[in-house]
Parts: C-alpha cells; structure tokens; sequence
C-alpha cells in the first residue's frame, strides 16, 4: 500500500525545452521505470545532484515508462532553478520551481479508499505536495487515484496551477483535487477537477486567491473552509472565483465553519458561475460539523463582504441557496446579483432560506429574504 505509480509521457526533456537548462536524467543514476522496481533511491540521487548545482536545472523522467516510487520529500532550498518534467512527493522550501509535462501521477489509492477507516487522514499521503514553495508553476500533468488529496499548496506565496486534471471516483473519500492552506496569491487556472470531495478547499491563512476556468464535478465543490475547528481562529480574504461550472456536485459555493471558533471570511467574489443539477449550489454554513445537536457556543467565525454575482443553471435540489448563519456573528454584507438557478426536475421550482444574514438581493431567483 505504501507504492505509487507515476506513468509519465513526456514531451521534449531537456536542453531544447528549456534553453541553457542543464538536464539531470533519473535513469543516470538507476532508475528503471518498469513499474517493478522501487526507483525512490535514483530520484532522491538526481535530485541532490541538480539542487546543488548552479544555474538552471532540469529533472528529466523519460517518456513512456513507468516509475515505482515510495513517499519522497525533495527539500531546499537550492542553488539552481529547477523544472521538474512531468507525488507520495513533497518539495519543500524550493523556490521558482517549475512542475510540468503531459505526463499521468496515479497514486493508486483505491486500498486507502476501502480501510477500515477511510476517512482517517494520517496515514494516507498526498499525492503532489508543495510546501514552501514560493514563486511556483505547476501545469499540464493528470492526477488520478491520489489516496488523499491530489495537489496541496502550504504557506507558499505566488503560485500557479493550470491546465491540470484531477480524477477519481465521485465516492473516493477526502480525495480533494486542490487544498490551499497559509499561502498568498495562489491562481488555479483553466483545469478539470472530478474527485470524491472539494475540487479546490481554500482553508485557513490564505489571501489574494484566485479561481478560473475551472470544471468541477463530481465532488463536493468549491469550498472555503471548514474554518475554526476546536475554537481555532483563522482567516481567509481575498478569493476571486471566476467563470466556473459544476456538473452534478454536492455543493457549489461554500463556505462551512465551525461554531467556537474565530477569525473572518472576508471580500469574497464568485462570479460568472454556471450550475449543471448541482444538489447546493449557494452555502454558507456556520454549524459546520455540529449536526442537529449544535451549540451556539460564544464566538464565531465571521463571514462579511460575500458577493454571488452571475449564477446560472439548475439546481438538483428544491433548496437552492442556504444561508444558515450563526446568532453569534452572523453573515453580513452579502450581495446576490444577476443569480437565476432554476429547479432540474420539470415543472418545480426553488427555494432559498436564510438566518441570521444581512443581504442585498436583486434580479435573483430564488429570491433571497432575511
């Protein structure tokens, strides 16, 4: 259980990619890539080979083989610029890296999926972890199978993620196609995510987060959150998220925090959303993970400066907006403009509820009172 597979194709490796880059084979120094063979040791080799060089650097895995590799982490910081070619991987404090290829990372995680306890996180690794990583590009590979989440971003500052595929089964737990956790100026471009949970969770510390062109479907949609578990107190500001579709999610846009807790959601934007039976497709939940015996308790995550502008399409639910805010804190200044979500069984229409929120609501159906 503990093996990945990463079944690469690459496109032009080397000096003619990417000008006066030095290229640094993982086969040099013993990879195999027959899918057999544990191939860990040769990539951790290559790795300390171009990470203390000078220069520009490229970790070039050859196409149409197929790497064994158990959970690796590459660190820095290096001396060189480095690209990676088309992960079980962290890459931690590795500054102006560049991750890509048309290559494919299974994580292989159906036996995570299917143990005992399948939503216990410890032991089930990400499948591509950034980690201090700041000035990063990742884009053009698939991800499938990861046995957790596909891509994580940790308190990194600018980075990209475009053009990018994440899949697994619609039923595949905590398998989130991007997690973003303490990092700052973060776009997630022009990609299809289709996983068992969140297409792209925006947790805690993040800022100036921006979301485009995205797919979603299956999971469980874009979230932010959950926020001020055990009375933590933390923050997000700044999250545009533009020109999206989600196709037979469980939610669209949410935002999901904790009673206890404290901090802000703060400027936030969606915009230019498009909604194929999406079962929720507008949610703010401040009695996250308290079910119906949930306590008030005396503080709360505070949610303000949220805007739902240009939603379109159908809701696989008749409740199609919630508002279920807390007495503690509530919602305040949230904006529905240009939004018309239309029921997806024939001939019913759609409902929005609505506590504790001060809203401005116009050219909205279901229209939204408080």
């Amino acid at each position: 259980m503990a093996e990945l597979l990463l079944s690469f194709l690459i496109i032009c490796a080397g000096l003619m990619e990417f000008g006066n880059s030095v290229g640094v084979d993982v086969t040099s120094f013993g990879a195999v890539g027959d899918g057999k063979t544990d191939d860990s040791k040769a990539f951790l080799k290559a790795w300390e080979e171009i990470c203390g060089a000078s220069g520009i650097q490229t970790l070039q895995i050859p196409n149409g083989k197929n790497f064994l590799l158990q959970p690796l982490v590459f660190k820095g910081p290096c001396k060189s610029t480095i690209y990676v070619e088309d992960t079980w991987i962290k890459f931690h404090g590795v500054d102006n890296l560049v991750f890509e290829g048309s290559g494919q990372i299974d994580g292989r995680g159906e036996p995570w999926w299917n143990a005992a306890k399948p939503k216990d996180d410890t032991n089930r690794p990400t499948s591509l972890a950034f980690q201090s990583c700041n000035n990063l590009q990742a884009r053009g590979f698939t991800s499938i199978n990861s046995p957790r989440n596909h891509i994580s971003i940790s308190n990194c500052i600018k980075a990209t993620v475009q053009k990018v595929n994440m899949i697994a089964p619609d039923e595949s737990p905590n398998t989130d196609g991007v997690d973003i956790a303490g990092s700052n100026e973060i776009h997630i471009l022009d990609s299809h995510i289709g996983t068992g949970d969140d297409c792209v969770a925006i947790n805690g510390g993040c800022t100036d987060i921006v979301i485009k062109n995205v797919e979603c479907g299956p999971g469980h949609g874009l979230s932010i959150g959950s926020l001020g578990r055990n009375g933590k107190r933390e923050t997000v500001e700044r999250v545009r998220v533009q020109s999206c579709t989600f196709t037979r999610t469980d939610n669209g846009a949410r935002i999901k925090t904790w009673p206890g807790g404290s901090g802000y959601v703060k400027d936030v934007v969606y915009e230019d959303i498009t909604l194929m039976e999406t079962k929720n497709p507008i949610v703010i939940d401040q009695y996250y993970g308290c079910g119906s015996n949930c306590q008030e308790g005396n503080s709360a995550v505070e949610i303000s400066d949220v805007k739902f502008i240009g939603f379109r399409g159908t809701s696989a639910k008749e409740e199609a907006i919630k508002l279920e805010c807390s007495g503690v804190k509530g919602c305040d200044g949230i904006v529905f403009d240009q939004v018309n979500i239309q029921s997806a069984a024939q001939g019913k229409e759609t409902r929005a509820t609505c506590k504790n929120a001060r809203v401005m609501c116009q050219n909205t159906t279901p229209f939204v009172k408080c």
